[in-house]
């Protein structure tokens, strides 16, 4: 589960393609002393509260995923992370000290500008500010636990043999019959009291030129 969470983040932070934002690299890793720490540019309005930053795994991910993907266009991300978990791992600690100094550093920003928005607050937007980062929090976690579930869905359909896959797939049938049934009647009712107005555009076009099946 920690591996998944350790992709999730990683994408989350890269945003797109990794092809897309190193096109033609070259090299397998890049030199670490050409890691230049740029310290981030934090608003100070309330709705654009900063982020946390990366950590100096996600840091070295972020940087490393778009090489292994324009080295290997057709591989999935699952397996170019675990690639690089693995690189991560047999990195010396001097190299792997360059991301954790940017982290640190990175860090010590994140709460000198937390603590500088803080000051400015009142404590009304202080309360609000929580709350709007806890429903942030919740709508994030709450998205992750949905494609979790249509994922494992998405797996036990594949999962099942074609005879268990009819079942479902004539029940899927029968409602869309029974759909299209009850749309017809209900929007005959309405031709009937003269609200055209709620009818489909094709049903609209369809009573304007007399067409009584559609």
């Amino acid at each position: 589960m920690a591996f998944f969470r350790g992709v999730w983040s990683v994408l989350s932070a890269l945003g797109k393609s990794g092809a897309d934002l190193c096109a033609g690299c070259g090299s397998r890793l890049r030199s670490p002393f050409s890691f230049a720490y740029v310290p981030r540019c934090f608003s100070s309005t309330v709705n654009s509260y900063p982020k946390k930053p990366l950590t100096s795994y996600v840091r070295f991910s972020k940087e490393q995923l778009p090489i292994f993907k324009a080295q290997n266009p057709d591989a999935k991300n699952s397996e170019l992370i675990r690639k690089i978990a693995q690189l991560w791992r047999e990195l010396p600690d001097s190299e792997k000290k360059i991301y954790e100094d940017a982290y640190r550093a990175d860090w010590q920003a994140y709460k000198e500008e937390i603590n500088r928005i803080q000051e400015q607050l009142t404590p009304s937007q202080i309360v609000s500010l929580e709350k709007e980062i806890q429903q942030k929090r919740l709508k994030k976690k709450a998205l992750i636990k949905k494609r979790v579930k249509l994922k494992t869905i998405n797996e036990n359909w594949k999962n099942l043999s074609s005879s268990q896959k009819q079942v479902y797939i004539q029940l899927a049938n029968d409602d869309k019959i029974r759909y299209y049934n009850e749309m017809k009647s209900w929007e005959e009712q309405m031709l009937e009291v003269g609200r055209n107005d709620l009818l489909r555009r094709t049903v609209k076009h369809q009573a304007k030129n007399g067409i009584e099946e559609y």
